[in-house]
């Protein structure tokens, strides 16, 4: 990792793309933003930002990640159907000229005629058809093809009009699923159709068509984003002339890049202590946005202790091993030891805030009012027939969750053994390497932290909870099926929410996943940066940033 002391100097000195996006950026004019986020015009400045981030790209492919690191690449420089504009949750065209509903079963989508991708290739309603079949073709374990669960067919009867055959009626999801992952509309004269295609030839290839283009690619390091003269959609164009995207191997060298303005934005992740530090420091802002991402334990069904996979094998033996570790962890200190109370407890899988919302948990594990009960865990393993200490190893990954995840999982490590129940092998791997394990069951329990896609309850179950989901992890409960199916087709909100709720009701009993914390978005940008927008969309879009 570089010096953070001088990336901007090394960046107008030595930075090519810098001066590519100086020069492209020549004919705008100078702009601002207002309040909202949103650009005060379609005009871009001369001068590129610096972005400082810890996370870390899976893939430039949209096919083959399911991650916010990758997404929030993806997002800058690929088309979307629809989207949300800033600050709200309404799904509206973005590319397309129109989207809706022409029957229960038929989305309809019409793109406007012209359409170009950054290299020149025609953009039409075959690229569109492309980018859905593939992604359910290639069905990369890493990517997001599971949201597509209910699409059946897309049909394309001209260039410019897009047909999605849906398996059921009256799907409320689908066009929040549009927005997100499985989304993003790739260009089929770059991409393959059958494999995730390398990133180099992605950006040689020029197949963007988004608000940016990426002139400069050197992965997991930098990426340098050019304003793309062809953009059409949704988003006004950007009002700067480009961003640096710079990653950091160390929160602290981040939180020291932003403090001494070598960067002008920090996004994912600092510390609760660095946010703490930088809020008394006048040359820097933070800004805080809705809250909506969760951290929770995943249990492999086939490799965690008494596992399906394992020589062991017992049902209800690994049931009872998830549930003393439900019983024993105490949220309450995780939130205020390690976090400084920025994350809070969250005792179910849909966070507070959403539609249909619980606490699930809270009764059913514990002392039944969120504390830990040692003694009821002890029973509980007892009554099972397990024996203690019961062997449980767990991985967490430190450079993708942010600094704080090894103090996190030490003490939930603590919390566990402290009762002479569990012997807990602690280990971490970085998460490009981490990515790859965690489906192909080489974890029996890991950490995880969810940035929602979509502001809607269901994507905090439909990815993890239907049996074939994202997670990979053996899970499956045909009345989980049932009713993840049935919530998104109910037009009725009422009976949606009550849907929801019971689908929390029967995942806390079954424990595929311990959800432990719920967090706030937060960035820190220098004193004279504007058009920071941490908005409901939970995608942190580089076009308003502005100096």
């Amino acid at each position: 990792m570089r010096n953070p002391s001088h990336l901007r100097r090394a960046a107008v000195v030595s930075g090519i793309a810098v001066t590519a996006l100086t020069l492209a950026a020549c004919s705008g004019g100078d702009s601002d933003t207002d309040t909202s986020g949103e650009p005060a015009d379609g005009g871009s400045t001369s001068e590129a930002l610096i972005v400082g981030t810890t996370d870390k790209v899976t893939t430039l492919d949209p096919a083959g990640s399911y991650d916010n690191g990758s997404l929030a690449v993806q997002t800058q420089v690929f088309p979307y159907l629809v989207n949300t504009d800033y600050n709200s949750t309404d799904v509206v065209p973005d590319l397309a000229e129109t989207a809706e509903f022409t029957s229960p079963t038929e989305y309809t989508v019409t793109l406007p005629e012209g359409l170009t991708w950054a290299n020149g290739n025609a953009l039409t309603s075959s690229d569109v058809k492309f980018s859905f079949d593939r992604n359910l073709a290639i069905a990369d374990p890493n990517g997001a093809s599971s949201l597509l669960y209910n699409l059946d067919s897309v049909e394309t009867p001209d260039e410019t009009t897009v047909v999605f055959h849906l398996k059921t009626a009256d799907d409320q999801v689908f066009p929040f699923i549009l927005t997100s992952f499985p989304g993003a509309i790739v260009d089929e004269e770059v991409f393959a159709a059958d494999a995730i295609t390398p990133d180099e030839e992605i950006v040689a290839g020029n197949a963007f068509a988004g608000p940016y283009t990426i002139t400069s690619w050197d992965f997991n390091k930098t990426v340098e984003f050019t304003p793309n003269e062809s953009y059409q959609g949704l988003l006004a164009a950007p009002v700067n002339g480009g961003v640096i995207l710079s990653y950091f191997a160390e929160s602290s060298n981040l939180k020291l890049a932003v403090q001494e303005g070598d960067i002008d934005v920090a996004y994912r992740s600092l510390s609760a202590t660095d946010v703490e530090d930088l809020s008394g420091n006048d040359a820097v802002q933070v800004v805080n946005g809705p809250g909506g991402e969760i951290r929770y334990i995943v249990f492999n069904f086939d490799t965690q202790p008494y596992g399906a996979a394992t020589p062991e094998a017992d049902e209800a033996k690994a049931l009872a091993v998830r549930q003393a570790v439900a019983d024993l962890v105490d949220r309450d200190a995780i939130s205020e030891q390690v976090y400084k109370g920025t994350y809070t407890p969250l005792y179910s899988y849909v966070p507070e805030g959403f539609a249909g919302a619980t606490e699930s948990l809270k009764e059913l594990y514990g002392d039944g009012a969120g504390a830990p009960d040692a003694d009821k865990a002890a029973q509980t393993l007892a009554d099972a027939g397990v024996e203690t200490p019961v062997k449980l190893s767990l991985q967490y990954n430190p450079d993708h969750y942010g600094p704080s995840s090894g103090d996190e999982y030490a003490l939930v490590k603590s919390q566990l053994e402290a009762t002479g129940l569990f012997e807990v092998d602690l280990k971490s791997t970085e998460w490009v390497q981490y990515s790859e394990d965690r489906t192909a069951d080489v974890y029996p329990a890991y950490q995880l932290g969810w940035f929602p896609d979509y502001s809607d309850a269901d994507n905090y179950l439909t990815p993890f909870f239907l049996t074939e989901n994202f997670l990979g992890n053996h899970y499956s409960n045909p009345d989980v099926d049932e009713m993840i199916l049935a919530q998104a087709v109910t037009t009725d909100p009422a009976e949606r929410t009550s849907l929801i709720e019971e689908i929390q009701d029967t995942v806390a009993g079954d424990l595929s996943t311990l959800p432990l914390l719920q967090g706030a978005q937060v960035a820190v940008a220098g004193a004279d940066v504007s058009g920071v927008t941490l908005d409901a969309s939970f995608k942190f879009r580089f076009a308003p940033l502005t100096k």
